[in-house]
């Protein structure tokens, strides 16, 4: 074996070992947060304070460039980063120990603070990052005793790897590989075994309480006022365009719950307190006790950059929010619900979009089946004409009756808007940007949106030409999206169109671009497309 070859092996061999070691430490965090919570898992409580810390601008950015898949961005930042500070700390065991198991240990301080800021947090949450840093020590120290001992020339300072004895007691090449395969078959057997029990603690963690069984279980009540029937004109039904309604599958999800919420129905209560004139406590059976309604609303996410994709149309079943909020009764001067869900998350909601004749309701069911888990189950808010940030707070445990001037909620105190009343917005669904079609009639189509007040037409325009009206589908509630087509006779060339809605007031959409923050993005979406 060259020189060469012996000063690769040797550098990645303590590398893996670190490597090795951290994802043990990892699994081990995983298993221990099994009987305490998921919000003590490691490396979700460290990634869930990325997210309650970062700036505003990267958070922005991260959801611009990721969309839905931001989380999923997340995690897979932050295991690269892991897996290059785990290989460091092979290499700084191996030559500079204890330096490794120390920053081993320090990583396992992070977890802790980390684990003891989440919401409802007890000094258990603080064991599964203590049981990691221990367990990654103990594996490092293991690994990196296999790989033998370490000594610095006096003469230029490099490292070479020696055993005790003199030189003639050095290991022979056949000795040499037995304690190769050695180190080989220990990490490989614990890096298996790593694997295993993280994939099963990570799965046990998934399903903590039993929620998906008791998910499965719900029976949900019929409403005694049901959604009025979809009018035979209200879909498009034209190849490529957005269905009017939204599958659970297929609706958008933002929201800052790294993993989601475990909450069955028998623990879920609503506390309702603050500015009223008697606190309640509503359990599961109270809710379900209530007159139910069912009503078709389009949501929107305060992030939908313009022409975006996070809204979408779905049948909600729930009670109404002013019906429940009754139940307290709301002392005069308050104008603020500020709304808390379990895993900590608020939201300030003005009090009169939840008292006036919209439909907003504290919702169970979605198209049809239990909330899934990824969108609030067992119970969220659904709230016509307004951003998901200021009203649709998922796994809702609590209500505080009070005012805006004395409360703000999780996105206000970053900077945006206290109100988030949706702007109305048009977009294209298909062609796609920037496809070729031959001359001729080519069928545009799109998606527009003004809840709580409607949309009264579309319009498109070519090449900054005149505006011509699209066709409108039947509208089925100022609180649901419509779409609409445009049949466009195309002329060879590369050709720009935009769209634009105006609403039921005569409003026209705002055409000047602003991005979404600090309260929602504005501005004309358009597409380019080739004409042959």
């Amino acid at each position: 074996m060259s020189s060469t070859t012996k000063r690769r092996t040797s550098a990645a061999a303590p590398a893996l070992a670190g490597v090795v070691a951290v994802g043990a430490a990892l699994a081990a965090g995983e298993l221990a947060a099994v009987p305490v919570s998921p919000d003590a898992s490691p490396y979700f409580a460290v990634g869930s304070s990325v997210v309650d810390h970062s700036p505003e601008a990267v958070r922005k950015w991260a959801i611009e460039t990721f969309d839905v898949y931001d989380k999923l961005a997340l995690f897979i930042g932050m295991g690269v980063l892991i897996a290059v500070l785990a290989a460091v700390c092979g290499y700084l065991e191996r030559r500079r120990p204890p330096l490794g198991c120390l920053v081993i240990a320090a990583f396992g301080l992070v977890g802790v603070v980390a684990a003891l800021n989440r919401p409802d947090a007890t000094w258990t949450h603080a064991l599964p990052s203590v049981v990691a840093g221990v367990v990654g020590i103990v594996v490092l120290r293991i690994l990196i005793a296999q790989l033998g001992s370490v000594q610095v020339g006096p003469a230029d300072g490099e490292s070479v790897e020696v055993d005790s004895g003199s030189a003639e007691d050095q290991p022979k090449p056949a000795a040499r590989s037995a304690f190769t395969r050695r180190f080989v078959l220990t990490a490989g057997g614990v890096a298996a075994a790593a694997v295993v029990v993280g994939v099963v603690a990570r799965r046990v963690l998934a399903d903590t309480a039993g929620v998906v069984a008791d998910r499965a279980r719900v029976l949900l009540p019929r409403a005694a006022s049901q959604a009025p029937p979809i009018p035979a004109g209200a879909d498009l039904e034209v190849p490529g365009a957005t269905p009017f309604m939204t599958s659970n599958a297929d609706f958008y999800r933002i929201d800052t719950a790294l993993q989601v919420p475990t909450l069955t129905t028998g623990d879920w209560q609503l506390r309702i307190h603050g500015d009223v004139d008697r606190e309640v406590t509503l359990s599961w059976d109270d809710l379900l006790a209530m007159p139910m309604d069912e009503r078709i609303v389009t949501l929107s996410c305060v992030s939908n950059e313009v022409g975006g994709d996070l809204v979408g149309n779905a049948k909600w079943l729930g009670v109404p929010m002013r019906e429940v909020l009754g139940l307290a009764g709301v002392r005069p001067g308050a104008d603020m619900l500020l709304s808390t869900s379990v895993d900590g998350w608020t939201c300030g909601t003005p009090i009169s979009a939840v008292t006036d004749d919209r439909d907003a309701l504290l919702a169970i069911g979605m198209n049809g089946s239990p909330l899934p888990l990824e969108h609030g189950y067992p119970v969220r808010q659904v709230v016509p004409g307004l951003y998901g940030y200021v009203s649709a707070t998922k796994w809702v445990v609590d209500w505080e009756v009070t005012r805006f001037s004395e409360a703000k909620a999780y996105w206000t105190t970053r900077g945006w808007s206290a109100l988030g009343p949706i702007k109305m917005a048009s977009r294209f669904d298909r062609p796609a940007d920037g496809s070729e079609h031959p001359a001729g009639e080519v069928v545009v189509a799109g998606t527009a949106w003004a809840q709580h007040t409607g949309i009264e037409r579309v319009e498109v325009r070519v090449d900054q030409g005149p505006w011509q009206p699209a066709e409108l589908t039947t509208e089925y509630s100022i609180d649901t999206w419509r779409q609409w087509k445009f049949r466009w006779q195309a002329t060879k060339g590369n050709h720009t169109l935009e769209c634009r809605a105006i609403d039921q007031e005569g409003e026209p959409q705002i055409e000047r671009y602003q991005a979404p923050a600090p309260d929602g993005a504005s501005g004309l979406d358009d597409r380019t497309y080739t004409i042959v």
